[in-house]
């Protein structure tokens, strides 16, 4: 236990006393977002326009949201959660289905993804050493900034897993995986 404190010490006096210019807690939330702006806008970029209202019907896939609908979900919840991470009111409501505004059309679709990123850097660029553990009022209670920000992170590649999975039922590769 001793080891494990001193160690911790040390550590955090390392991250604490870090020269000018080291990383930071929002430069590792960047690099993350920037990963999902890769990952997620290059797939919702790949996916033909037609294929926009597409959605699995054979096996057990009822009443899931099109490829088009993922897309605006997770834009909308990067905007809502990034609100929080902000503490202010978020430019876009849930809306239907927890699908934002009704916006059609690939090109608009993206356009709003890339604006909820765009959105993300501002709040992930708000994250420092002294307010990631301060408690933000969310949807499931109290929680530490730093967590909410996470968010971002883990529910868009949750539906970016259902996407690829649409896009590769039409033969699209996901740009991640060209080598």
């Amino acid at each position: 236990m001793i080891v494990r404190v001193a160690l911790w010490t040390v550590l955090c006096g390392i991250v604490v006393n870090s020269p000018v210019g080291a990383d930071t807690v929002a430069d590792a939330y960047l690099r993350q977002l920037a990963l999902v702006e890769q990952d997620v806008v290059g797939l919702a970029e790949a996916m033909p326009a037609d294929r926009y209202d597409f959605r699995p019907t054979s096996g057990t896939f009822e009443g899931v949201r099109t490829f088009g609908e993922q897309v605006r979900h997770i834009a909308t919840m990067i905007y809502m959660t990034s609100a929080i991470v902000l503490q202010e009111k978020s430019p876009y409501g849930p809306g239907p289905g927890d699908n934002g505004p009704a916006v059609e059309g690939k090109d608009a679709i993206v356009a709003y993804l890339k604006s909820s990123i765009a959105y993300a850097n501002r709040a992930m660029s708000s994250l420092t050493l002294k307010n990631h553990l301060d408690p933000l009022k969310t949807y499931f209670g109290l929680q530490p900034r730093i967590e909410v920000s996470n968010g971002v992170i883990y529910h868009s590649y949750n539906h970016y897993g259902q996407m690829v999975v649409y896009a590769r039922l039409h033969g699209v590769v996901p740009p991640s995986s060209v080598r």
